[in-house]
């Protein structure tokens, strides 16, 4: 397998430019190579159809890239530079940090692994790929670069002025400035255990759920090294990370800051969506006090109308100058794909309120492309609006199958980038994976029981893949769908593993319906099945009925066991300065309600999750 992998990476960058020099690290300058060679003869074979769930070959291919960027070493540090592909280019000085294409790049990851739960090594290692990235000198070099007030901000272009309140202009910052050291709270050298800064952590936390959820595995839940301002090392694990938040929210109803001295709603939405997750995947409750955080939001950061519908939401609250920058009810639709399991209903609300501002059901209006709008209308069964806004996205966001034999696939905007923009790219793949209500199903954690189910491992991925990995409890039987993820290897010889079988001596296999002898018992519990790498499906009799009662409520006692101690063993820091954040900026209804506001022009730099 590291010979089959090495070759893939080494074909691959050598077609994509990635090898390219300083240059390459420009967006324009990132080479042309890939988007104009011709296209190759031969590509993914489409999905068969099939009453279990499976990877569409978009989903397929998107897996493919995924494994190439998280797979090819770069370096995150001080003295590094992240591979060109990770997306630090979109949305200047407000999301153009490649940490936002880590975030955004596990979404799908956690739907993909959930349409195949019985081979999660894959997904694991591209869910590792992402954490391990995170808590680098990239992953936080706004809030270790950007410290105390904005040096340039008496002269802001005029776009940029325009989104300021003509009282603070020439003395506020910019949004995405993170003014790390700006009183009332000092220099926080940890990115992870400061006031502000919650769309680090909080999505931080959001990805190391995923990762729990996709792999089963207490990696992250060990102490692991934070790089800090001056590159001083912190120590973190996951569950002190969740404790901290929790802290927060008991502290701030409010909400804690992102930038300092702004509270995005967006951002609140992501650090109460990953504790969320991590609630389900430990059965733990550390959610609670989020549920008070938007209840607070719905009082303070909405306004609706005499008939109740949205007029406004809120972009951020500053309470320090006690202003509040806000969109029209078209805004709201982010932050529902992220408060989806959290609020359904409130979420439902946020998504009827943009459809109708922006016609999406309506066929007499033009409709623009909006990947969380696709997601949502999926989500929620509106198939006039889903059918329009992927057809606007067929027709402006440019999706394209590249690389050796097209194994790739990704959306590419029209930018004439070397490799599919991240960030845009990641959001719209949501919509792509799995149907229906798969990205709200998938949040809510189903599939605890895949970790002691017959699994498969061993697959000479990226040669071989899988598009189904399911086990039908009812029959009794493991359905393994596999594919020429490298076209040219398609027809040569292959092997991989069953594990976790009640009873390895009692399995027969079918193959395209017909008996299938070419595997044998290689150890307790686990066959090893030899093929090829080809499209084929596999029914394979195991006899596993599914986890009893009695065993699912063990493994539940187990997960609190286990989240309690790993956080007693290492308390987080308490809860920081509530009454001094209190002091300075206020946190009562009151207060609040007299904040001035402003409405957000798409003239300047803006929130990318703050548009439909």
């Amino acid at each position: 397998m590291p010979a089959e992998r090495e070759w893939s990476r080494r074909g691959f960058l050598k077609r994509a430019g990635a090898g390219a020099g300083a240059a390459a690290f420009a967006p324009g300058a990132l080479g042309a190579a890939a988007a104009q060679a011709p296209e190759p003869a031969r590509g993914l074979t489409a999905t068969p159809r099939s009453v279990h769930p499976t990877l569409n070959r978009r989903a397929r291919g998107w897996l493919r890239f995924l494994w190439e960027k998280t797979t090819t070493p770069d370096d995150w540090g001080g003295d590094g530079m992240p591979h060109p592909w990770w997306d630090r280019y979109s949305n200047p000085v407000v999301t153009s940090y490649p940490r936002f294409d880590l975030q955004d790049s596990s979404y799908a990851v956690l739907v993909m692994a959930d349409q195949t739960p019985a081979w999660r090594e894959v997904y694991t290692r591209i869910a590792d790929g992402l954490a391990t990235r995170y808590p680098t000198y990239w992953g936080a070099i706004d809030w270790l670069t950007q410290i105390g007030d904005d040096p340039r901000r008496a002269n802001y272009p005029d776009a940029v002025m325009q989104g300021i309140p003509e009282r603070l202009r020439g003395n506020y910052n910019r949004i995405g400035w993170t003014a790390n050291g700006v009183e009332p709270w000092g220099l926080s050298p940890d990115p992870i255990g400061s006031e502000g800064n919650l769309f680090f952590r909080g999505w931080f936390n959001l990805v190391l759920s995923i990762y729990k959820y996709v792999s089963g595995d207490d990696k992250y839940e060990r102490p692991f090294p934070v790089t800090g301002y001056g590159d001083v090392q912190f120590e973190w694990d996951h569950h002190r990370i969740a404790e901290f938040l929790e802290g927060q929210y008991r502290e701030r109803p409010e909400g804690p800051h992102c930038e300092n001295t702004k509270i995005w709603v967006p951002c609140n939405a992501a650090a109460g969506l990953g504790l969320y997750l991590y609630d389900r995947v430990y059965g733990r409750d550390r959610h609670r006090p989020v549920e008070g955080w938007l209840e607070y939001a719905k009082d303070n950061y909405l306004s609706v109308d005499s008939s109740g519908g949205l007029e406004w939401i809120a972009n951020y609250y500053d309470p320090i100058v006690n202003h509040m920058s806000t969109a029209g009810a078209a805004a709201g639709v982010f932050d529902g794909m992220l408060l989806l399991p959290q609020d359904r209903e409130f979420t439902e609300f946020l998504y009827e309120a943009a459809a109708n501002a922006l016609g999406w059901n309506d066929p007499s209006v033009p409709v623009q492309p909006s990947p969380a709008g696709t997601l949502l209308a999926r989500e929620f069964g509106d198939h006039t609006s889903l059918e329009r806004l992927r057809a606007a996205a067929e027709l402006a966001f440019e999706p394209k199958y590249f690389g050796d034999d097209d194994a790739m696939f990704g959306w590419w905007f029209g930018l004439n980038d070397g490799f599919p923009r991240g960030q845009l790219s990641a959001q719209m793949m949501l919509a792509e994976v799995g149907e229906a209500d798969a990205w709200g199903r998938a949040l809510e954690a189903p599939h605890l029981d895949k970790y002691a189910a017959p699994t498969v491992e061993g697959v000479d991925f990226p040669s071989l893949g899988l598009y189904q990995a399911w086990n039908d409890t009812d029959g009794g039987a493991l359905n393994v769908g596999t594919y020429a993820a490298a076209p040219d290897r398609r027809g040569m010889e292959t092997s991989w593993r069953v594990t976790n079988l009640p009873d390895p001596e009692d399995v027969y296999i079918l193959c395209d319906g017909q008996p299938f002898t070419r595997f044998a018992v290689d150890g307790p519990g686990s066959i090893r099945i030899d093929g090829t790498i080809d499209l084929r499906h596999y029914q394979i009799h195991t006899g596993y009925r599914g986890e009893s009662a009695e065993q699912a409520a063990d493994r539940r006692r187990r997960q609190r066991q286990h989240g309690a101690s790993a956080s007693a063993a290492g308390a987080a820091p308490a809860a920081l300065g509530g009454a001094r954040q209190s002091e300075a900026g206020g946190r009562g209804h009151g207060r609040v309600q007299e904040a001035s506001t402003s409405l957000a022009s798409g003239d300047g730099p803006t929130c990318a999750c703050c548009v439909a």
